[in-house]
């Protein structure tokens, strides 16, 4: 998959992915800065500075995207969208100047990283949150960004939404690190694991989980009771795929979200919210996994199905409260 060394690209980097014991390892975001409302830090919070760098099927992508429509931020925050097939970092026929352009046609994402940082080691990741004032990359950590979404624009996007509240950040949390280990990493941890062990361990964690929440939004509508918070639209990014790619791609086979009628019936509720269909790219989505991961699908070929898959069904989430 590839990443930069000292400010040059290898495509070889299998020994930083994976453990001896053959488990996957995401490594941690790099840059890790942050914006400011009240002007704190070196990123002031400012109408058209910040720009995102997105592809439509990487989940910790999706999360930033979400959150920035849901904010109203659309108009304050420009974004970039993987739209080339990904043969070293995330491509895109556009690049955004400045010497930040296509070169024979492709702009590829570690360029910006170059630009940011000469001597930079670590993996070239979506999103990228940039600043074209001081063109560097402010924060390629997506739970981070999406905080800042969520608090920090404000004086631009609707600030009568809270997707993080004081009074229920300490039970985000817990849903937060439990669904991220488990799930939202955990599928990776299936599908790239090296070993059976590793394998193993990493599917009966995921599937524990899933049965949980299975079991938990019988007379839950949303993580939080009756408030639609940060925390289900990171679990969203990740059932939303797990039909279509996950299930097969992945390894992780012991069922369908489809098949489990609270899990089904909660996706399809937040699927079916104002603005969240359009900017779930399910075409984008099977073809970025299936059809980029050349070493998980030598083929290329991007499966048809599942075909009982429909998000535009009626759900019946609405008798367990009204979303807030």
């Amino acid at each position: 998959m590839g990443m930069l060394v000292e400010g040059d690209w290898i495509d070889d980097d299998a020994k930083y992915r994976n453990a001896e014991s053959g488990a996957f390892v995401r490594p941690e975001s790099n840059f890790r800065r942050f914006i400011t409302a009240d002007g704190s830090s070196e990123f002031p919070a400012e109408a058209n500075r910040y720009h995102l760098f997105l592809a439509p099927n990487c989940p910790w992508a999706h999360r930033t995207q979400l959150v920035r429509r849901i904010k109203g931020l659309e108009e304050i925050i420009s974004i970039s969208m993987s739209d080339l097939p990904r043969t070293k970092s995330w491509a895109y026929s556009e690049g955004i100047g400045n010497g930040l352009d296509p070169i024979d046609g492709v702009f590829e994402l570690y360029q910006a990283y170059q630009a940011a940082d000469t001597d930079y080691t670590g993996r070239v990741t979506v999103p990228t949150l940039w600043d074209k004032k001081d063109w560097t990359v402010v924060n390629n950590e997506s739970s981070e960004i999406i905080r800042m979404l969520n608090t920090e624009f404000n004086d631009w996007g609707d600030a009568s939404i809270d997707l993080y509240p004081e009074a229920l950040r300490e039970e985000i949390d817990q849903y937060n690190d439990r669904i991220y280990g488990t799930l939202n990493n955990g599928v990776y941890r299936c599908g790239f694991a090296k070993s059976q062990e590793a394998y193993d361990e990493a599917y009966h964690n995921l599937f524990e989980t899933l049965e949980w929440l299975e079991d938990h939004l019988g007379t839950n509508r949303y993580l939080c009771g009756n408030v639609i918070t940060e925390a289900d639209w990171r679990l969203y990014t990740t059932l939303v795929r797990f039909d279509v790619v996950y299930y097969g791609h992945f390894k992780c086979n012991k069922f369908r979200i489809c098949d489990q009628p609270n899990l089904w019936n909660y996706l399809k509720d937040l699927y079916q919210r104002p603005g969240i269909a359009a900017i779930t790219d399910m075409e984008g989505i099977k073809r970025g996994y299936w059809g980029d991961m050349p070493n998980v699908n030598p083929s290329g070929i991007v499966p048809l199905g599942p075909e009982d898959f429909d998000l535009t069904e009626t759900h019946n989430r609405d008798g367990l409260g009204q979303a807030a």
